[in-house]
């Protein structure tokens, strides 16, 4: 499963420019819609197209591996083990 760390990147760049940033926003400048973005921010992750994720790394001025972070489905590796 893959994290999207988009509150954190959120939270870094409020931080950075001293203001708040909704969703909204970014939705705006990304031309991402704001619908995508809160399924990105949900637990149960989303399915996002790899252009998202680069302009949304574009936006943040960051790393794709300060955005998105791959976590192990313990079920699955289990079985295969």
């Amino acid at each position: 499963m893959l994290r999207f760390k988009l509150k954190e990147r959120i939270a870094d760049k409020e931080f950075r420019e001293r203001r708040r940033i909704t969703l909204q926003e970014v939705a705006a400048e990304t031309g991402i819609t704001r619908n995508t973005l809160s399924k990105m921010i949900n637990p149960s992750g989303a399915s996002v197209r790899s252009e998202y994720i680069d302009r949304l790394c574009t936006y943040f001025g960051c790393r794709i591996e300060e955005f998105v972070e791959h976590i192990p489905d313990t079920a699955s590796s289990k079985a295969s083990k």
